[in-house]
């Protein structure tokens, strides 16, 4: 393995158990001995310190450690005050699914085809960015088209969109008759 791709394996390693990990684990996890890997990590540390990088490797009583440079606390602090609490309620859920798999798509239609107001799910969508505003629909009115961001695919795991479950043409047969009776029986009232 040459050092350039050993470097990244030992980033690997570092960033995915973010804690600190002792020379002879990473050095047995890439299969060579302990004198290489603390070569490799000493370079490591060198090269992040000249590229005057966000984060340094530290070393902590024989284990090494990715941490962030003291310099850039303040924009950690910063950013962990932010409010940040994802909890997508089967309402905003639903409203999901249909951006998602009908996008673009106005608001008017989101509620066309829910039944209700969704307005609420909406903003809670754009407030997490998982929508956005894709543009505005040459109509009256222009009203807004919204679709599904680039962190809908990361929260979901997705590469794309065509990377969505397909849907279950029974089962969507089956939703469309309960909520045209549900339509009818609000008219009936």
């Amino acid at each position: 393995m040459d050092r350039r791709k050993a470097e990244a394996a030992i980033e690997a390693i570092l960033f995915a158990t973010g804690d600190a990990v002792e020379t002879e684990k990473i050095a047995a996890a890439m299969e060579q001995d302990v004198e290489t890997t603390e070569k490799l990590l000493r370079h490591l540390c060198d090269r992040y310190r000249e590229e005057d990088r966000g984060i340094e490797l530290t070393e902590i009583d024989g284990a090494w450690q990715l941490c962030t440079k003291k310099d850039f606390y303040e924009y950690l602090i910063r950013i962990s005050k932010q409010p940040r609490k994802l909890v997508l309620t089967d309402v905003v859920m639903e409203t999901l699914s249909i951006i998602a798999y009908k996008q673009p798509i106005t608001k008017l239609e989101i509620e066309k085809i829910r039944g209700v107001k969704s307005d609420h799910a909406v903003n809670r969508l754009v407030e997490f960015n998982l929508i956005k505003e894709m543009g505005r629909l040459d109509a009256p009115g222009r009203p807004i088209l919204f679709g599904t961001t680039e962190e809908f695919l990361r929260h979901f795991g997705l590469r794309t969109l065509e990377d969505l479950p397909e849907m279950d043409t029974v089962q969507m047969e089956d939703f469309k008759a309960e909520a045209e009776e549900e339509v009818e029986a609000k008219v009936e009232i």
